[in-house]
C-alpha cells in the first residue's frame, strides 16, 4: 500500500510540473506574470476564463494520506475545521503562493508567521547560498550564532539560548530551566488549548506531566488572582502569549500584563512570555517593547530563523546560568545553530531594523482588517476583528472577544464558507477560525485592495 501510495505521489509531483524543470525568477507582483511551464500556462487560472481547480492537490493529498497520519505533517494544514481539501503548493515569492494547480493567492499566512519580509527574499537567498557554500551543519560552534544571539536579544534577556533547533524543544527547555529556578512544580497558563482542533490538551501525555498546571482564562485577572490566593507560594512561573494567536488575535486588555507583573513580583513567582508569533512582529523587541512589560524568561521562533527551524529563550542571568553546559538543565541539538538557520535570521532580522518597517506593516494590516469588518458590516455579517503591527485576525460573532470561550461563539461555519470563497478568489488565509494572520513588508496597497475587494464579494455571496 505505501508503494502505490508512494508510486501515486510521484505520478502527481511529475504530472504538476514539480520536478519538470527549474523555476524561473518571479516577478514582482505588481507586474504581469509570465507563463511559468508549458503545463502552467495550459492550467493558469485567469479569473474569468477557467473554473478554479485544484485536481493536481487532491490527487497528490490522496496520496499523503496512505504515507503520513492525515496526510499533513501539522494538523491544521488538514482543513478539518474550514471543509474541503488542503491545497499543495509548489512555490512562494514576496506575498504571493503558487499551488500545483497553477492558482496564484495573495498570502497572509507567512508560513505562520517567519515570513515577515516576504517569502524567498532576494537578499536572505543570496545569503544562504553562499552560506551553503560552507557547508549546511557543522555540529559544532560557528561565529553566527554570536550575531544573531546578540541581534535577538529583548529587554529581559541577560542571556539567551539559541541552541534548540525547533518551537517544541524550545518551549520545554524554557519550562524546564522555569521549574529548575523556582524548584517548585506548579505553573499557571493563561490562555488556551488546542483551539484549532478542540482539543484541551494531548492525549498521550502522562496525567503527571500536566496535572500540576493550573489554567486560567486570558484577560482574566481575577481568575488569575484567586489561584494565586488558593496556590500561595506554590507556583513557579505564569506562562502566556502576550497577544494570543493560537485562539485567532486576541490582545490583552489594558492592564492586564501589568497585573500579572504585579501579582508574580508579589508572589515571587516567574513570568514568562511565549513571543513566537509576537517576537520581532510587534516591535522589534516583540510584546515586551511594544506594552512595555519586561518578564523574567521569554521564548522566539518563526522570524528569528528567517523562515529556517530556529527556536529560542533568554531571561535573567541567573535563570540562564542552569542551563547546561554553564549550569545543570541539561538541553542538546543536532542542528542547533546551524551556519543555514543562523545565516536566514540575521538578515531577516537586518531588513526590520531598518527605519519604517512597523508603520508600514501597522498601516497596511489596519486597512486590511478595517476594509474586511467595513464589508462585513454592509453584508449584514457580525464580525469583530483587529490588528497590532503585522499580527491581525478576524471572528464570525459581534464579540468582543477577549479569550477563547469568547471566539467559541463565532460561527465556524461561515467562516468554513467564507475561508473557501477567499481561496477560489486568490487569497490565502489560515485555514481556521481560531488562528491569527500574518502581513509581511511585501504586501502591498494593492494587495490589499484586492483582499478587500475579494473579501466583499464573497461575503456578499455567503
Amino acid at each position: 500500500m505505501a508503494g502505490a501510495a508512494a508510486a501515486s505521489a510521484a505520478a502527481a509531483a511529475v504530472a504538476s510540473g514539480i520536478s519538470a524543470r527549474p523555476v524561473a525568477p518571479r516577478p514582482s507582483p505588481s507586474r504581469a506574470r509570465a507563463p511559468r511551464s508549458v503545463v502552467r500556462a495550459a492550467i493558469s487560472v485567469e479569473k474569468g476564463e477557467k473554473a478554479y481547480t485544484v485536481e493536481k492537490s487532491e490527487e497528490i493529498f490522496n496520496a499523503a494520506k496512505e504515507l503520513m497520519p492525515g496526510g499533513v505533517n501539522s494538523p491544521v494544514r488538514a482543513f478539518k475545521s474550514v471543509g474541503g481539501q488542503p491545497i499543495v503548493f509548489d512555490s512562494v515569492k514576496g506575498s504571493r503562493m503558487w499551488d500545483v494547480d497553477g492558482n496564484e493567492y495573495i498570502d497572509y499566512v507567512g508560513s505562520w508567521g517567519p515570513a515577515i519580509i516576504g517569502h524567498a527574499d532576494d537578499t536572505v537567498n543570496a545569503a544562504l547560498i553562499e552560506t551553503l557554500k560552507k557547508g549546511t551543519s557543522f555540529g559544532a560552534p560557528c561565529v553566527l550564532e554570536n550575531v544573531l544571539a546578540e541581534m535577538g536579544q529583548k529587554p529581559a534577556w541577560e542571556r539567551s539560548a539559541l541552541c534548540v533547533h525547533s518551537l517544541g524543544e524550545r518551549r520545554f527547555s524554557s519550562l524546564k530551566v522555569v521549574t529548575m529556578a523556582m524548584q517548585i512544580p506548579s505553573l499557571l497558563k493563561a490562555g488556551s488549548g488546542v483551539a484549532t482542533l478542540g482539543l484541551p490538551d494531548s492525549p498521550g501525555v502522562p496525567k503527571g506531566a500536566t496535572s500540576e498546571t493550573l489554567t486560567a482564562p486570558y484577560n482574566d485577572v481575577e481568575a488569575v488572582k484567586k489561584l494565586f490566593e488558593e496556590n500561595k507560594g506554590q507556583i513557579a512561573a505564569v506562562f502566556l502569549e502576550p497577544v494570543v494567536g493560537n485562539a485567532g488575535f486576541i490582545p490583552p486588555q489594558p492592564g492586564f500584563l501589568n497585573a500579572l507583573r504585579d501579582l508574580t513580583k508579589q508572589d515571587g513567582a516567574l513570568l514568562v512570555f511565549d513571543e513566537v508569533m509576537t517576537g520581532f512582529r510587534l516591535a522589534y523587541g516583540g510584546a515586551q517593547e511594544y506594552f512595555g512589560i519586561t518578564p523574567d524568561v521569554s521564548t522566539l521562533g518563526k522570524i528569528i530563523g528567517g523562515g529556517l527551524p530556529v527556536g529560542a529563550y533568554g531571561g535573567r542571568k541567573d535563570i540562564m546560568e542552569m542551563v547546561a553546559p554553564a549550569g545543570p538543565m541539561y538541553q542538546a541539538g543536532t542542528l542547533s545553530g546551524n551556519p543555514l538557520a543562523m545565516t536566514a535570521g540575521i538578515h531577516t532580522l537586518k531588513r526590520l531594523m531598518e527605519p519604517g518597517t512597523y508603520d508600514y506593516l501597522d498601516k497596511i494590516t489596519g486597512d486590511l482588517v478595517r476594509g474586511v469588518l467595513d464589508a462585513g458590516a454592509k453584508t449584514g455579517h457580525e464580525m469583530c476583528g483587529g490588528h497590532i503591527r503585522g499580527m491581525f485576525g478576524f471572528f464570525f460573532t459581534a464579540g468582543p472577544v477577549n479569550n477563547f470561550g469568547d471566539a467559541k461563539k463565532s460561527d465556524t461555519a461561515k467562516f468554513g464558507r467564507f475561508y473557501r470563497g477567499m481561496l477560489e478568489e486568490g487569497v490565502y488565509l489560515a485555514p481556521s477560525q481560531f488562528e491569527a494572520g500574518f502581513t509581511s513588508l511585501a504586501h502591498t496597497s494593492q494587495d490589499i485592495e484586492k483582499t478587500v475587494e475579494a473579501a466583499a464579494k464573497v461575503l456578499r455571496r455567503i
